[in-house]
């Protein structure tokens, strides 16, 4: 961490909003009710995946029935409908970013759709906050490669030597660090991320509660 540390990027599912499980069980069940087959490392393998490439993940992996931009169209629907107007916010999320937003300028880096970045910010009252929101739908690759943080940073019009990221699973840390940001990890404590993913984040907090403290701490050891 640098003493000029110059913006922070958020990860949206799993650190501002508790869906994880949501896109899992829906993507589980719809699986399931397309005739495909669901397997155990399904779950791992779609972390931080872009909507074209899970959803390519569901026809070519898991035998669901295609074309794969139907099957992302469906299946973001019904996690749009089980988010509904009141998304499962994770506690003290919303007290962060407003408080992160007061020091530095900030952006969502997600591997959610655009339409479900806006509306879990607009729901949480946030989403003014944010000068980028930068879908991973909309890069080349999601997440572990860094395009979605690239392109966050370069929206914000920061090296990312200069920012931070928020992120909770391993293939995010993973992503953020492959960009050259430092990375805060809040590990996701129903997808804890693998170790060695931990192992290339700068600092790992026990909650997003202590996000704040630690990038003015660490930049003023840096300083």
């Amino acid at each position: 961490m640098t003493s000029d540390l110059l913006a922070v990027v958020f990860d949206m599912d799993g650190v501002i909003v508790e869906s994880e499980q949501v896109w899992d069980e829906v993507r589980q069940a719809y699986v399931e009710e397309k005739g495909g087959r669901w397997t155990p490392a399904a779950s791992t393998d779609q972390m931080g995946m872009s909507t074209p490439e899970w959803s390519a993940y569901l026809v070519d992996s898991l035998g669901v029935p295609g074309p794969a931009e139907q099957v992302a169209d469906e299946v973001i629907e019904r996690v749009a409908e089980a988010l509904g107007d009141e998304p499962p916010l994770i506690d003290g999320a919303v007290d962060v970013v407003r408080a992160v937003a007061g020091r530095w300028p900030i952006a969502v880096a997600s591997s959610s759709p655009p339409r479900l970045i806006a509306a879990v910010l607009d729901a949480a009252r946030i989403r003014e906050l944010f000068g980028a929101e930068v879908s991973s739908e909309t890069v080349p690759r999601g997440k572990p490669a860094p395009d979605v943080y690239l392109e966050a940073c370069r929206r914000l019009g920061v090296d990312p030597a200069h920012a931070a990221a928020v992120e909770d699973s391993s293939n995010g840390i993973r992503s953020a660090a492959a960009a050259g940001l430092t990375v805060l990890a809040v590990p996701n404590r129903g997808y804890p991320p693998a170790e060695d993913a931990l192992a290339q984040a700068t600092h790992v907090a026990s909650s997003i509660m202590e996000v704040p403290g630690l990038l003015v701490a660490a930049m003023r050891a840096a300083g």
